[in-house]
């Protein structure tokens, strides 16, 4: 919502978001991150005052419909050394305090209809990024500290949706068929910069998603989730590159950096590919999805794979080493587990893309070959 370092140093606050919120004609239910407390304050209940005056409680349930609502607190804000005029460390723990969890218990227990969707909303994520182990498969590690008191709380409901962000990256993990976590990418992308003025024009996370925002669509019982980029149709779900075309050079993006600083963040793009390989970056991909891709009549091999996002690289690392800066470690590109390759038989054959997510709505490009490698590459 907020960013606390600009509480004072902004003179934006908790209280300037509100008034920016009211312009957006439709009710929010907010959720407290670690950039909503008081840096000024140490502790997780004191640092917590202002947002609960202005904003409310940070932790609640309500019913839509007939789906249940939880939002959780999952921040406890230490900010060692914060103090009057005093900001602090900002450091934090990734937890649900055990008051929250007694409360989260007697609320789910209260329930008439334990049947029922319920949808849970906290900032932190459950699990971390997903990776591959050595035979492709996606490997799920949790992250949140007291994560089992957490699904112990929730275990019997026969379907929970868990919406965190935090990390600025899409994935998808199913803890079970009943418990299904979206970590969704934000509207910030990169925090903003590969839109500056001389950068790249366009809007890009770190892990190739564009800036965005996840929906989800209610009916009854039924819960679709999809996440939708900004300025793009609800419809756009993945971008495909021509890996022919995919060479990242200090000398074509980067000209006033030595090509050693960009190829120690290019990895495998240092190097040319013309092995007529095609990558497909599916930032909403998770169980139940499925990628077919076809040359001509022949159906193509597809594999999940572990990467970076190429068009992330030129856009943010590149364009930063270029203006003489470092680029942030929080914000350079980061692996992800939503990218899939196929191998052509010819680097100029076009290639039928068809993506499905679990609900059946599909996705499709017929990519046509050579295709080139650009800032505002679709």
């Amino acid at each position: 919502m907020s960013w606390d370092a600009y509480w004072y140093e902004n003179n934006f606050g908790l209280v300037e978001y509100v008034a920016e919120m009211k312009k957006v004609n439709c009710a929010m239910f907010n959720v407290i991150g670690n950039h909503d407390n008081d840096p000024y304050v140490q502790g997780d209940l004191a640092s917590e005052v202002k947002y609960r005056e202005i904003i409310g409680p940070t932790y609640y349930s309500f019913n839509l419909g007939e789906v249940h609502y939880v939002v959780l607190d999952n921040i406890e804000y230490v900010n060692t050394g914060g103090a009057q005029g005093q900001i602090g460390e900002r450091n934090y723990n990734d937890v649900i305090t055990a008051d929250q969890i007694e409360w989260l218990k007697k609320d789910l227990a209260a329930l008439k209809d334990k049947s029922a969707p319920v949808i849970i909303a906290m900032h932190a994520p459950l699990y971390r990024t997903p990776t591959l182990d050595a035979d492709g498969r996606q490997v799920n590690t949790l992250s949140l500290n007291n994560a089992g008191q957490f699904l112990s709380a929730i275990q019997g409901f026969p379907e929970v949706h868990i919406i965190t962000g935090h990390i600025h990256t899409n994935y998808t993990v199913a803890h079970s068929e009943a418990v299904t976590e979206y970590n969704i990418g934000a509207v910030c992308a990169t925090w903003w910069w590969t839109g500056r003025s001389g950068y790249a024009n366009n809007h890009i996370g770190k892990d190739g998603s564009p800036g965005g925002y996840g929906v989800m669509e209610i009916d009854g019982r039924n819960v679709r989730f999809y996440y939708k980029s900004i300025g793009k149709p609800g419809n756009y779900q993945f971008r495909s590159y021509d890996l022919n075309k995919v060479h990242i050079t200090a000398e074509k993006y980067a000209p006033n950096a030595a090509g050693e600083a960009l190829a120690e963040y290019a990895g495998v793009y240092a190097s040319p590919n013309l092995n007529n390989e095609v990558l497909i970056n599916v930032w909403g991909y998770g169980p139940g999805w499925s990628i077919e891709v076809r040359e001509g009549d022949t159906p193509l091999q597809v594999k999940q794979v572990s990467g970076l996002d190429p068009l992330h690289i030129i856009s943010y690392e590149a364009k930063r080493l270029n203006a003489g800066a470092v680029p942030t470690a929080s914000f350079v590109s980061g692996n992800t587990v939503h990218l899939f390759k196929v191998m052509a038989s010819s680097p100029v054959s076009t290639l039928e893309i068809k993506v499905t997510d679990r609900s059946g709505a599909v996705y499709s490009e017929s990519m046509v070959r050579p295709k080139e490698f650009t800032y505002t590459i679709d």
